[in-house]
């Protein structure tokens, strides 16, 4: 599974000179984690996280100042994007794998990676699409399995099913080379988490594909 197979094409992006304060806001009313800051030409050139929008903006309540004395030395917080953005610690490419992205995200405890092609941003892979991809329904992932090898090996040759995410495939001219073919094809499908081919329909594989 690929980065361009469950990342958010639809990005919601800010630029430098956005405010601090305005981002912050908008963290928080859409629940974001991260916002990529662009150019005009759309290139990626950092992120804002939670943690950068947040910089210096919390300050000290004076009901816990003794005698209501200013604290001192408190940094002002910055008020433009470009004075807190900062490299992205993660990043992806489309053609990236969602695995490999997937583990560094959690070594570095990051919830959201910027996906690049180049320099231009086209994308944005969170934690939640890669759930929403792993948990899709068995019954979408048999269609969609289905209409791969069907535009591969034409209908009527494969016996398709799924059980938690676990493809079976029958293939009725028993191919080796057709199976490896099949195995790719299937194995690329968002959600699939396993091919496998029994040796007869005895274990328990679906509709023929092309069925239905």
């Amino acid at each position: 599974m690929r980065v361009r197979d469950v990342m958010t094409r639809d990005v919601v992006t800010v630029t430098p000179e956005t405010s601090v304060r305005d981002a912050g806001a908008l963290l928080a009313a859409r629940g974001f984690t991260m916002l990529p800051v662009v150019d005009g030409r759309g290139e990626l050139l950092g992120v804002l996280t939670e943690a950068e929008a947040l910089k210096d903006r919390l300050p000290v309540d004076p009901r816990t100042l003794v005698h209501g004395e200013a604290p001192r030395g408190v940094p002002r917080p910055a008020r433009a994007i470009r004075d807190v953005m900062v490299e992205p610690v993660v990043g992806a490419t489309p053609d990236a794998d969602v695995a490999e992205v997937a583990r560094r995200m959690l070594e570095h405890d990051v919830r959201s990676v910027a996906v690049v092609d180049g320099r231009r941003l086209v994308g944005v892979v969170t934690r939640r699409d890669m759930l929403r991809a792993v948990s899709r329904d068995d019954r979408a992932l048999e269609a969609e399995v289905r209409r791969r090898l069907c535009l591969y090996g034409g209908p009527g040759r494969w016996r398709v099913g799924v059980t938690d995410g676990r493809v079976s495939i029958v293939d009725a001219l028993d191919d080796e080379r057709d199976r490896h073919v099949a195995a790719v094809l299937a194995g690329a499908v968002a959600g699939v988490v396993d091919v496998c081919f029994p040796e007869s329909d005895s274990a328990g594989v679906g509709h023929a594909v092309g069925d239905r």
